[in-house]
């Protein structure tokens, strides 16, 4: 019989859990009786079944999917447990409660039994001597052997017998009277342990079905074995790459059926095997085996791997992908090394410029730290927050800086990637566009940048709408633009747009001792990246005059260039000669010793004024014959300037 228990409501954690207690009669009233505490938090169900009648019963739920714990007591539970693959929790008799059931029987008779299955509790004698009753304690292992026992009680003068509900019942068949020794708080027990048991299933069931998604929808192929190498997992990725069905390995061991990828090894030792090249037929394969622990002890290995196809594959997409542009401005003017006072007076420009939204044209040699210098102006500005957007106008070919710049719409051209692109205008939009070599754009393009910094919109390739961008353009070059112009080689209209706000960035040989500050330290710090711990000094005291004395035509670049070589020399020169070191700089570092036969300081000093004086001799010529303004530049005095040139007229060159 089945008895009407109302639905448990839904608890917003899923359904409730779904109990059925099997049982026989009298303990089924004891359980009806609690059910209704649990009204909305399981939904219960009881059942009057014993044995094959309650295996049956529960058979037929768990096919169905109508139970997720079964509720049982005495020789039913141990039978459903052994039989059925849901857990049944056992109602459980505590000493209490056969005391307070014998108690009752004392009431009814002088002579009670108690009847167990299977076994005879040993502690009993001690509860028989505290209540003075005279109770007899027995154990069945069949019906027919519980009926023989009553017979046999009954025959004795035993009036009342304690046990299970079907011990109960049976008894009273056999004239007897029957006492229950369950209790309703075993009952509750039991529901409690059922409920939670039921909680800890769906939690495991629901990890267990997170993993199973992931594992299922891996690239990568996993298979899983148990300590015996039997195969319990062998995903859909597993199948596609090995060619073989899951219905075919698993169960079976791994090594009998693919002995390259075999996992006993790792089973034995526990040792770990991480990207190892295997071979499985005509296939290469990247593999990694690792063995699994649970609580200490080995449950198994795991080998997961890759066709190596694919990873040469995934290799070339991702090499032949633009290279990631991050948009950002690493260096502050702070970082600029070297405290000359050409240098110092161009960084105070360069910070009063950077709180501008004006143009700023950076000028000076290649070499000499431009694109340092934009971005320092950046970070110092207002759009310190925005992008920093880089663009060499020198490095790309026409088409494609037009393309780069401005972006372009779908179908703009054969090969125009679907959905469009957009331009490094755009994307700079709030913060600034650094284009470097703008001498050597295109005259047809400068046409364009002209348009976007008066307007301040750009329209893409192949399309017809503007849209408004919002970019403060920092410009560089190495050449001198007016005579671009003059040549027709720059539109007059965008070098003023350029010449706003002009940083002249000295050449190295200009800022006297900073030569030396960034000589130290780049070959400190290259020396520390080659964990070198030598002391650099001694080196540099060596070839201070002859740093001091060079053109450095190619500037600062030159000069990491030249200061790699030495830390490369350095390293491996300890304990030389100051001769070894003389004869080996004139193949390491040629451009110091080139027209310098000696290391006579007077030589030397006289190399540099000669150097001096050209230097000056140009920039007064750049400024047709200005003398206050090639002072400016060169950053002296107008009186200074005149007696330089006036010594070298007179061919005094060294005097001063």
């Amino acid at each position: 019989m089945v008895e009407a228990i109302p639905a448990a409501k839904d608890l917003g954690n899923g359904k409730p859990p779904r109990i059925v207690a099997i049982s026989y009669k009298g303990l089924t009233r004891l359980i009806n009786t609690v059910v209704p505490h649990y009204r909305g938090v399981a939904e219960i169900r009881t059942l009057d079944k014993v044995f094959d009648e309650a295996l049956a019963a529960a058979e037929e739920l768990i096919a169905t999917n109508q139970v997720d714990v079964i509720i049982s007591a005495g020789a039913n539970a141990t039978f459903l447990r052994d039989r059925i693959s849901v857990p049944v929790i056992r109602i459980n008799v505590s000493a209490f409660d056969i005391l307070r059931a014998l108690l009752k029987a004392r009431a009814l008779s002088e002579k009670v039994a108690l009847i167990t299955y299977r076994q005879t509790d040993s502690e009993f004698e001690e509860v028989k001597q505290l209540i003075n009753l005279d109770i007899e304690q027995r154990s069945y292992s069949t019906i027919e052997d519980a009926r023989l026992q009553f017979r046999e009680l009954k025959e004795q003068g035993y009036g009342v017998i304690v046990g299970s509900s079907f011990i109960t019942d049976l008894s009273e068949s056999e004239g007897l009277t029957g006492i229950l020794a369950y209790s309703q708080q075993a009952v509750h027990q039991a529901i409690d342990a059922a409920i939670e048991v039921s909680r800890t299933q769906r939690i495991e069931k629901s990890r267990r079905t997170w993993l199973d998604q992931i594992i299922r929808h891996l690239n990568e192929g996993v298979i899983a074995v148990d300590p015996d190498e039997r195969v319990q997992c062998f995903n859909p990725a597993s199948e596609r790459i090995l060619g073989v069905s899951a219905e075919k390995i698993l169960g079976r061991r791994l090594s009998e059926l693919l002995p390259s990828m075999g996992l006993r090894k790792t089973l034995a030792t526990s040792a770990e095997e991480l990207h190892q090249i295997v071979r499985v037929g005509s296939r290469l394969l990247m593999a990694s085996r690792v063995p699994l622990t649970e609580s200490g002890f080995n449950s198994g290995a795991v080998i997961t791997f890759q066709d190596s196809t694919s990873i040469e594959n995934a290799d070339r997409n991702i090499r032949s992908q633009r290279r990631t542009r991050h948009y950002t401005a690493k260096y502050q003017l702070d970082d600029i090394m070297g405290d000359s006072p050409a240098l110092s007076r161009v960084c105070d420009l360069a910070r009063q410029y950077a709180g501008s939204e004006s143009t700023v044209l950076l000028t000076g040699e290649s070499g000499t730290g431009k694109e340092l210098f934009a971005q320092g102006i950046h970070n110092a500005s207002n759009r310190a927050g925005g992008r920093f957007v880089a663009v060499n106008c020198a490095a790309f070919a026409e088409s494609l800086l037009e393309s780069e710049l401005f972006g372009y719409e779908e179908g703009a051209f054969t090969g125009a990637r679907k959905g469009g692109h957009t331009g490094l205008i755009e994307a700079a939009h709030g913060g600034t566009l650094f284009l470097d070599e703008i001498g050597d754009m295109p005259t047809n393009l400068q046409t364009r940048l002209l348009r976007v910094l008066q307007e301040r919109e750009v329209t893409r390739l192949g399309g017809t709408l503007a849209a408004p961008v919002d970019v403060r353009v920092v410009a560089a070059t190495n050449v001198d633009l007016k005579e671009r112009v003059v040549r027709g080689e720059m539109r007059e209209d965008l070098f003023y747009r350029l010449n706003i706000l002009v940083v002249q960035i000295p050449p190295l040989r200009e800022r006297g001792h900073d030569i030396m500050i960034l000589a130290e330290h780049l070959l400190r710090r290259l020396l520390t990246q080659m964990g070198c711990d030598r002391d650099p000094q001694p080196l540099l005291e060596m070839l201070e005059a002859r740093l001091m004395a060079y053109s450095w035509p190619g500037n600062v670049r030159e000069m990491e260039n030249l200061i790699e070589r030495l830390a490369v020399f350095y390293m491996h020169a300890d304990g030389w000669s100051r001769e070894q070191y003389r004869r080996a700089l004139y193949s390491v570092v040629p451009e110091l010793v080139t027209d310098i036969a000696e290391d006579d300081p007077h030589s030397l000093r006289a190399e540099r004024k000669r150097s001096e004086l050209e230097h000056i001799r140009r920039v007064v010529a750049e400024c047709d014959g200005s003398l206050p303004e090639a002072a400016s530049r060169l950053g002296v005095s107008r009186t200074t300037l005149w007696r330089k040139l006036n010594r070298a007229n007179t061919g005094n060159e060294s005097a001063g």
